[in-house]
């Protein structure tokens, strides 16, 4: 059974078959606050999931599949928590790219699939900013603030043995990881031996990134720069 939840900006179309008792969501946009922040159909935010599970059996399981290059912080971890509080098994499939707010999402999975092909970047969130020098250290202390929420996520979701210190330093430098790598540093990952080819990433924040695999970017709109805080 195939269902659609209506939104602002589009749908969310999920299935829910019967006989396998699950369910499936899809990020392929950018991670936003709300619906308002939204700039295309594949856009999630926070509202968007928490209707989408409404509509589920508490103990439903269900597929999330993640090809994202993030958007706002504290929309990804907004989506986090609730899919971390919903009874239902979730299995997380990086199609492709789980980026910045996205590989927050990535963590609220009991069982994490990668293919040899995904990437799994972690890196430190920044803003644009507008003001005098008062404003832009209230600004640098929201930072701070986000980036110890968004740390809390990944020391959560360790893989035994690892430390805080090292996620800390990895998320300071900006670091892209294989699926092999990802497996290294945080639980419930496991790295599937075959490569994919997953739907475009219709995400825009993947030109923000230095560290980026590719260099290959495009111009970054203004007002994508308007953000307050961008992950």
């Amino acid at each position: 059974m195939q269902k659609q939840v209506k939104l602002k900006n589009g749908t969310i179309t999920f299935k829910a078959q019967d006989n396998s008792d699950s369910a499936e969501l899809t990020f392929y946009g950018d991670i936003c606050m709300d619906v308002y922040s939204k700039w295309s159909n594949t856009d999630r935010c926070p509202v968007d999931v928490a209707n989408l599970l409404s509509n589920l059996d508490n103990y439903k399981s269900v597929n999330i599949h993640i090809n994202s290059g993030g958007g706002d912080a504290f929309g990804g971890i907004a989506i986090y928590n609730l899919l971390k509080s919903y009874a239902g098994h979730k299995t997380v499939y990086i199609d492709g790219l789980a980026a910045s707010a996205a590989s927050i999402i990535a963590m609220a999975g009991d069982k994490i699939v990668m293919p040899t092909s995904a990437q799994f970047m972690i890196h430190s969130p920044s803003a644009c900013g507008y003001g005098n020098a008062d404003d832009m250290r209230k600004l640098a202390e929201a930072l701070d603030n986000c980036e110890e929420s968004i740390l809390n996520v990944y020391y959560e979701n360790l893989a035994d043995g690892v430390n805080k210190e090292t996620i800390a330093e990895m998320v300071a430098a900006e670091t892209w990881l294989t699926a092999d790598k990802a497996q290294q540093y945080f639980k419930n990952i496991e790295v599937e031996r075959r490569n994919i080819s997953p739907q475009n990433c219709g995400s825009q924040f993947y030109n923000f990134y230095k560290n980026a695999p590719t260099q290959a970017k495009d111009d970054v709109t203004e007002e994508l720069k308007k953000l307050l805080i961008i992950y």
